[in-house]
């Protein structure tokens, strides 16, 4: 009875047809066929046999798949800015069946994860953990750290650290079968809690600053039942870097917690510094000194964090901290492994993204919450072309942006001029909240008349 009613299988290809089947039934507009809303969920659709081309190990294919739905995907981005009229396309669903369905793809994906055989990828990272503790410095460091790509290097380790913190002193039990056990019960809870996160982020952004928490329910669905989150439900670099990404986005009232919070994704994994040059911009007129320094001051704690771990050497892995390496396709992993003149073919498209993450300070002149999630999403989407270890797959890094930017509605009126408090730490209150105050008033005065 076990196996017949607790047995979960899922094959990636019926996946990838039901979920394409449930994203046109509950968000395609079907009496708007040329909508914007309707690409969008075409192109997002089209990203999937790429994923799957890769998984079966014809990565040349499906990378180039990726690149080129990734490439639609990142014009539709940067002309997003331009998008005045945003009316607002409900879901097909109500509002109760739109939770009920996100809950139930919650309870699915952690489900995935929990059945999910643990592969030895997966736990390459905790074995670098242990060799740490055990002050045993690797021999072929150096490469073992361009392996894993610029950013933290004890960042693939880290899920191991709560097995340790929990591993029971009972020496009746095999140690071995006991670290296995908690390793493998802390890398899935991680990753769970990740995908958790960037659910809840996206909930709150949507009530918060869309002012409509069914928008903010729809796009958090849509993101649980796309084939991506499904195949890479248990890959921790994948979602912690999308989750501290959203709430930067929806602490974008505040201006040093943002700011801590893209310092610490540029520290996890070097890319999001990219992300600097655009949100300075946004904080110009206000908050700039404060985003400043919680980016720079979560640094600092990142690099000082580096130099407390013994039997490694901290200049390897402050370059690695720093994208050293990133920009030479010594043991890339992916699309530009493929290719012997890797190096010089990046050139062209390193430069290329220099110039749009720095074109984005001056254009658009304007900026608002809009453009903060629109160019946010373009940058990190752009970095997956010149990413040497596996660029491309990591979706997670952009997806709730892009997903939040297919469903956001007009925020002209979200700049940080009015949305950010002028004292340190404060934030001006939302317009909801406005609104119930005005109406409290208006009731207070009621009464006493």
């Amino acid at each position: 009875m076990q196996e017949v009613l607790f047995e979960y299988q899922m094959h990636p290809t019926t996946w990838i047809y039901l979920s394409s089947l449930l994203t046109i039934g509950i968000y395609f507009k079907f009496h708007r066929l040329l909508s914007v809303r309707n690409l969008d969920l075409l192109a997002l659709i089209f990203s999937a046999p790429g994923l799957l081309l890769v998984a079966r190990g014809m990565e040349t294919a499906g990378y180039v798949w990726l690149f080129t739905v990734g490439a639609l995907l990142l014009v539709r981005l940067l002309l997003d800015p331009v998008m005045v009229r945003r009316p607002l396309l409900e879901p097909n669903l109500n509002a109760s069946g739109l939770t009920f369905t996100g809950a139930a793809m919650i309870v699915f994906m952690m489900a995935n994860v929990g059945a999910a055989q643990m592969t030895e990828t997966d736990q390459e990272g905790a074995k670098r953990w242990d060799q740490i503790l055990t002050r045993q410095a690797a021999a072929g460091e150096q490469d073992d750290l361009r392996r894993y790509g610029p950013g933290y290097p004890l960042f693939y380790a880290f899920a191991d650290l709560p097995s340790r913190l929990l591993m029971p002193t009972d020496d009746t039990q095999s140690e071995p079968f006991q670290h296995d056990l908690f390793l493998t019960v802390s890398t899935r809870a991680t990753a769970i809690l990740g995908h958790l996160a960037v659910v809840i982020g996206m909930v709150l952004i949507g009530y918060r600053h869309f002012d409509n928490i069914q928008t903010g329910v729809a796009a958090a669905t849509l993101y649980l039942i796309l084939p991506y989150t499904t195949q890479m439900a248990g890959r921790v670099d994948h979602v912690i870097p999308g989750a501290l990404l959203v709430w930067a986005v929806e602490a974008y009232r505040r201006p040093m917690v943002a700011g801590m919070l893209i310092g610490l994704a540029g520290g996890v994994i070097y890319y999001p510094l990219f992300l600097l040059p655009l949100w300075c911009s946004f904080y110009w007129q206000r908050g700039l000194v404060r985003f400043l320094i919680g980016a720079a001051a979560m640094l600092i704690l990142v690099v000082l964090s580096l130099a407390l771990w013994p039997g490694t050497s901290f200049s390897e892995q402050l370059k690695q901290l720093l994208g050293w390496s990133t920009w030479s396709a010594a043991g890339a992993d992916g699309f530009w492994s493929h290719h012997g003149l890797a190096f010089y073919y990046r050139i062209p498209v390193i430069a290329g993204f220099l110039a749009l993450c720095f074109g984005l300070i001056p254009w658009p002149p304007q900026k608002n919450l809009g453009t903060l999630l629109s160019c946010s999403a373009a940058v990190m989407l752009a970095t997956q072309f010149w990413k040497a270890h596996q660029g491309g797959l990591y979706m997670a890094w952009y997806l709730p942006l892009l997903i939040l930017t297919v469903f956001r509605p007009n925020l002209e009126d979200r700049v940080a001029l009015t949305a950010v408090g002028e004292r340190w730490g404060l934030a001006m209150p939302p317009k909801w909240f406005a609104r119930w105050r005005q109406k409290s008033t208006n009731r207070t005065r009621a009464t006493a008349a």
